[in-house]
């Protein structure tokens, strides 16, 4: 990342923070103006991720991405205030329940390729976003989970695309056409592995990498298409009746999980298989 691409981060970064504060002490005052400003936070948002994920490998990424988290939660915050405007202003809107990480939620498999042991005694189920960069992020250590607990775990891929990335959809049915012929999960890492550069002739080229019939493969993405999309909307219409908030989301035996690392997976999973015992 060179010096001004740097500094521009940067100076996003502050006027973010700057309208989250400014939102949070005029939402009492006036819900219209609220709108407007809750938009151009949002805005602001996808901006600065759109310059994470042309980021290269940079010491300041780390630092970013623990800012954007910040915000998040900034954010989650300024909708509780937007909630509570009930006084004067109508109807008070619900507040959002809080996270429950003991509630077992019931997740099937439909559709969803199964990934490891299938009679593995936990289950691990992520909703994801191709295009996301947490997503991304977080898929190392899953697969490092995964290649640690061969035989007790196994693993479920749910799509849950956010409208404001583009290529989240494509990915998801380009990894469905490449399920067509065996390599669904060979394909997911490879969109995983490479979410800052995707497009129709990544996913072609990620097919012949695969050794997969090419023209299989574009046929099946083409004509196919509605297919998929229908799985993607009921993965989409789990998602919302399990509790998805953002990608991605961890699920492990029904239950969320803020796992993140090899480490906090191990520690989970580690528990539940001595309580089997």
């Amino acid at each position: 990342m060179d010096a001004n691409k740097r500094t521009l981060t940067y100076l996003y970064v502050v006027v973010l923070g700057v309208l989250v504060g400014i939102m949070i002490v005029g939402a009492q005052f006036n819900i219209q103006k609220l709108f407007s400003q809750q938009e151009r936070v949002f805005k602001s948002q996808l901006r600065l991720e759109k310059m994470l994920l042309e980021a290269k490998k940079d010491q300041k990424i780390a630092e970013l991405e623990k800012r954007v988290a910040e915000l998040e939660g900034q954010w989650n915050k300024l909708k509780a205030v937007f909630q509570g405007l009930g006084q004067g202003q109508g109807p008070q809107a619900p507040q959002p329940p809080q996270e429950d990480f003991s509630k077992v939620y019931d997740i099937p498999v439909m559709h969803s390729f199964v990934r490891g042991n299938k009679d593995a005694a936990i289950t691990i189920v992520e909703f994801v976003d191709f295009q996301c960069p947490f997503s991304a992020r977080f898929y190392g250590p899953l697969k490092e989970t995964l290649q640690a607990y061969p035989q007790d775990v196994q693993f479920i891929l749910k799509n849950f695309p956010l409208d404001f990335h583009p290529q989240a959809k494509p990915a998801a049915k380009a990894a469905f056409a490449a399920g067509e012929q065996g390599k669904y999960y060979e394909m997911a890492d490879m969109i995983l592995e490479n979410a800052r550069e995707l497009s129709d002739a990544k996913y072609k080229e990620f097919a012949e990498k695969l050794g997969l019939d090419v023209a299989k493969f574009e046929k099946d993405f083409k004509e196919k298409d509605a297919a998929y999309e229908d799985m993607i909307q009921k993965d989409m219409e789990l998602g919302n009746n399990v509790d998805v908030r953002g990608t991605p989301t961890f699920y492990l035996n029904g239950k969320k999980t803020m796992a993140r690392s090899l480490d906090a997976f191990k520690k989970e999973i580690d528990e539940i298989l001595k309580n089997k015992k």
